[in-house]
């Protein structure tokens, strides 16, 4: 086996893994590069492989970071099967074409007002080449293991984080090998997943690192949420919650019902303006058997939310001036309807803006939560006067605490442990944090680099 990293080395995005072994090449995640420019410009450079000659894609999970670059590999040529769980398959059907619609949307934005460099601006891809790739899909379930070419068995296992996402296993017979990606590893005592799912061994492994240098802040979720929302909503305020649309937004909107239920908060509006959340909160809904989810919780959520479906909606949300709550995505500002609830929101000291997990580098989440007086959209600069929360503990991904926990599920210590999907710094930490605590080999990889697996 030979492992090549393409993704997630030295940064949390565009997870990619080519594994060649027998004459057979796959590729594990086909994430999209998000955050700094010099990253998102890999999206453009076509990967360096034999794209035609693909055998297969195998998904971890739906979130764009881990299978988002998928239409465009479709787009170069790539007409194999992608293999993933059922729940993956579900969000990558409304994940997938969002992502085209959006950057279609951005490329015609750009190319109205003249903010970008290129003459004229072209989307990575579209929606109906998102669309086109969803044919490919195959649906797999837990722990039924696949035959692939190549003398290869594969298998799921879940890991918790959202919906569908999976450990994913492959194993030689002829070689008595078994790789382990552990994709998006979830929380223990998450409010909504169940725990992830231990494995029992592996030879090697390749681990998120997220939050290898953090733990989260032990706080009450509804309490935090209680006092944010009615500070604000008693002097006038909107509260905003930019939040990814699978996971973190469906949490939100149980929490927020489950406030107003128990008359914690006043029962004021709760908008959910995000045509893929809205769809994501109905997948949810569907699959509320494996997550935490009761169907009277799923009842209460559509009781308490107004769900935003068309674009006069969304602009008239704009010019609201009394107390409410409103949920819309992306989860780190980076693109989609809450860009233009930031500019009609973000100049009042009366609003509260409230994020809700992870900030990488280089997105407008970020250099919100850190403080910055004015923040550029659509080519613009608004200043931020609003009142700004970042409360990390909804996060779906593991602090390093959790991640040592899954690790130590394991029977025997792999011949190594590859550090993936972090920011140097977290993947270093927690790297020498196994090595001091497990006593295992592990490495942070670089970019493009490649491995033999013996």
């Amino acid at each position: 086996m030979k492992l090549t990293f393409l993704g997630a080395t030295n940064t949390v995005t565009g997870s990619k893994y080519l594994l060649e072994h027998n004459q057979q090449t796959y590729l594990i995640d086909c994430g999209l590069y998000q955050g700094v420019k010099y990253l998102r410009e890999r999206n453009w450079i076509v990967p360096p492989i034999s794209v035609s000659k693909l055998n297969a894609v195998i998904l971890t999970h739906a979130h764009i970071d881990h299978s988002g670059y998928l239409p465009a590999l479709v787009k170069n040529g790539f007409t194999g099967p992608v293999f993933c769980t059922e729940g993956t398959h579900e969000l990558c059907k409304i994940l997938l074409p969002d992502a085209g619609f959006l950057q279609e949307e951005d490329a015609r934005f750009a190319n109205k007002y003249s903010f970008s460099k290129h003459k004229p601006a072209l989307p990575l891809y579209t929606e109906k080449d998102a669309e086109h790739s969803l044919k490919q899909f195959r649906s797999c379930a837990y722990h039924s293991p696949l035959a692939l070419p190549g003398d290869l068995q594969l298998s799921f296992s879940p890991t918790g984080h959202i919906l569908g996402a999976s450990a994913v296993q492959l194993t030689s017979a002829s070689t008595n090998t078994t790789l382990t990606f552990t994709g998006d590893l979830g929380r223990y005592q998450d409010l909504m997943m169940y725990d992830p799912e231990p494995i029992n061994t592996t030879d090697y492994l390749v681990t998120e690192s997220t939050y290898g240098d953090r733990l989260h802040d032990p706080i009450d979720a509804l309490d935090v949420l209680q006092k944010i929302i009615t500070k604000t909503t008693n002097r006038g305020g909107i509260v905003l919650i930019p939040a990814f649309a699978v996971g973190r937004a469906q949490l939100i909107l149980h929490l927020v019902a489950e406030l107003i239920e128990k008359n914690r908060i006043n029962k004021i509006p709760v908008f959910l303006n995000s045509p893929m959340a809205i769809s994501a909160t109905e997948i949810y809904q569907r699959f509320h058997h494996e997550l935490k989810l009761t169907a009277t919780d799923c009842n209460r959520i559509d009781q308490y939310t107004h769900y935003v479906k068309t674009v006069a909606e969304s602009i008239d949300l704009n010019t609201r001036q009394f107390p409410c709550v409103i949920i819309s995505a992306s989860g780190m500002a980076s693109g989609g309807r809450v860009l233009h609830h930031l500019k009609a929101i973000c100049g009042n000291y009366r609003n509260s803006i409230v994020f809700v997990g992870f900030q990488a580098p280089g997105t407008r989440g970020e250099s919100i939560i850190n403080g910055v007086d004015q923040v550029k959209i659509h080519g613009k600069y608004y200043p931020v006067k609003a009142e700004i929360h970042h409360l990390d503990n909804f996060s779906a991904h593991g602090d390093y605490k959790d991640i040592l926990t899954w690790l130590k599920m394991i029977k025997s210590p792999p011949k190594c442990t590859f550090i993936t999907h972090g920011e140097p710094a977290a993947a270093d930490s927690l790297r020498l944090k196994i090595k001091d605590q497990l006593g295992w080999k592990c490495c942070v990889p670089s970019y493009r680099d490649s491995i033999e697996l013996k």
